[in-house]
């Protein structure tokens, strides 16, 4: 395999004419640069110098050598600004753990973002909800989250890195033409009577609405647990039931009406990201493409926690 270093000097021979002028460049002694040149001409099998007098020449095999050389040490530098650049340039695939309610509205358009920004990246995403994904990232099943913070199961320890994006809104769930409908705020109680549409069992929305629920008096009597938020607005739609999810997790164009409760409540939304997370690029472009949103009403200014 020819050696660049070897392929430099018989380049610098051919432009500076004589042994001594390469080897003054180069700070290297006359004889150093006389014998890489002799083991260049063992490793090609090619007479690349010739004598005259007290001057090497090279000859025609040297001097197509010698071109052709400096073309492949332009192409190797090339290479490596190239490398240079990716590896400042965020690159390989990114492990997105998102939460269903915002899959549409964050975590789909920031990749849409970073598909045309940073085209050597990939980003994965995968549903995860609060209680998956904090385990997930520490297990390194993925490499960032967008989660709740008020998930408290979980320990938010100090080797991960919390970065918030705002505040959500907890909303009441009705169906149009019920007759709580026609109140702006409503105080949980109201709800006593009702029929409940829930997220599955040991998952942070089911149990903050059971918890809250609770705290007014009562024990809410299921009629389904969906873990697919469209399920659970569609059963509310029909007048089956009622329910809470975060403002995010409603899209329009749903028969139903969301109402802030008497007391209102908000989950606190954060991207998590363990610490010394490699490739730190590809994880920081996610980060900030998560960050550099366009406006989302229901993702607002902080405000009280969950848990508050």
């Amino acid at each position: 395999m020819l050696n660049p270093w070897r392929l430099r000097l018989l380049g610098l021979l051919d432009s500076l004419g004589t042994v001594r002028a390469v080897a003054e460049t180069l700070h290297l002694s006359p004889s150093t640069v006389s014998q890489q040149l002799a083991v260049l001409e063992n490793e090609t099998h090619s007479r690349l110098l010739e004598r005259s007098g007290r001057r090497l020449h090279l000859t025609r095999t040297g001097l197509a050598l010698a071109r052709r050389g400096r073309e492949i040490l332009d192409r190797m530098a090339e290479a490596e600004a190239e490398l240079r650049v990716l590896n400042d340039e965020p690159i390989g695939s990114v492990r997105l753990g998102v939460f269903q309610s915002a899959i549409h509205t964050l975590a789909v358009p920031a990749a849409a973002r970073l598909a045309d920004s940073h085209p050597h990246l990939h980003v994965e995403l995968i549903e995860s909800e609060p209680h998956e994904s904090g385990p997930a990232l520490r297990t390194g099943e993925v490499d960032v989250i967008v989660t709740t913070t008020d998930y408290v199961e979980f320990p938010w320890d100090r080797d991960l890195e919390i970065i918030p994006l705002g505040t959500d809104p907890v909303v009441l769930l009705l169906p149009a033409d019920h007759p709580l409908a026609r109140r702006r705020v409503v105080d949980l109680a109201a709800c006593a009577e009702e029929t409940w549409a829930l997220d599955r069992p040991g998952s942070y929305m089911a149990e903050l609405t059971r918890r809250l629920c609770h705290e007014s008096g009562f024990e809410p009597r299921v009629a389904c647990r969906f873990g697919n938020y469209l399920l659970l607005l569609q059963h509310v739609e029909a007048g089956r039931s009622v329910g809470l999810l975060p403002a995010l997790a409603v899209p329009p164009g749903h028969a139903v009406v969301t109402r802030e409760l008497t007391t209102p409540v908000h989950r606190n939304v954060a991207i998590v990201v363990r610490r010394g997370t490699a490739p730190r690029a590809a994880v920081d472009a996610v980060v900030g493409a998560l960050r550099d949103h366009p406006d989302i009403p229901a993702l607002s200014a902080p405000g009280p926690s969950a848990h508050g």
